[in-house]
């Protein structure tokens, strides 16, 4: 299409036998143009009354905080099934001064060592096999260690520390042979003054947990 046949196709349009056509509706100013209204705001709800597991929630912890506060030992003696009168501590027993002295029987392998202490852990005699003349291997051996027990309950007696013990906890440490030597003598004619003194066992020996890699153990031949 040439360059006049559209200029002639724009008067066209353009005249006035097309006025019937055209938008008659006025233009109106972009100042005249109206908005919408926002929608009003909701009307405001009533407070939601407490549900009936909130009320008793809230009644349960009222009543403990109450009880708490009005508390006694009468009251607390009563939880206990059994429990008359005050209440008192169970276990009140691990808590006294300790008034044992200490026998201490360390075994192991090579040798066999005996503390006894007092109860406020100052030494009163501490002896190896080495002390009572075994030498080397035999230091280690069943022997030894009998002889070993039967001496530390002779200088016990012969330094009068018998008075002196009211009570006697036993502490072995170690799975050498000397453990059940001592046992032996303690149960035999050289621990009878000993022995009505025990009144508690017990175990310290070490176990471990985790930590490096232990010792290549020793192999002969």
């Amino acid at each position: 299409m040439s360059r006049s046949t559209c200029l002639r196709a724009f008067r066209s349009l353009t005249s006035p036998t097309y006025a019937p056509y055209r938008c008659t509706q006025p233009a109106r100013c972009i100042s005249q143009t109206t908005t919408i209204p926002a929608p009003p705001p909701p009307p405001s709800e009533p407070p939601k009354a407490p549900t009936k597991q909130e009320h008793t929630l809230d009644s349960l912890m009222s009543t403990i905080d109450s009880n708490f506060r009005r508390a006694s030992p009468d009251y607390f003696s009563n939880l206990i099934p059994g429990q008359s009168g005050p209440m008192r501590n169970l276990a009140m027993r691990d808590w006294d001064e300790d008034d044992k002295h200490k026998l201490h029987v360390y075994s192991h392998k090579h040798n066999t060592h005996i503390t006894l202490s007092k109860p406020n852990r100052d030494a009163l005699i501490s002896v190896s096999c080495g002390n009572i003349g075994f030498r080397k291997a035999g230091r280690g051996t069943y022997d030894a260690a009998y002889q070993l027990a039967a001496f530390v309950m002779s200088r016990i007696q012969d330094k009068g520390l018998l008075p002196q013990i009211k009570k006697l906890e036993l502490i072995y440490r170690g799975f050498g042979s000397g453990r059940e030597a001592v046992t032996k003598a303690i149960l035999g004619s050289e621990g009878k003054r000993i022995r009505p003194l025990i009144v508690k066992l017990s175990d310290s020996t070490r176990l471990k947990f985790g930590g490096v890699r232990s010792k290549k153990p020793r192999r002969l031949g």
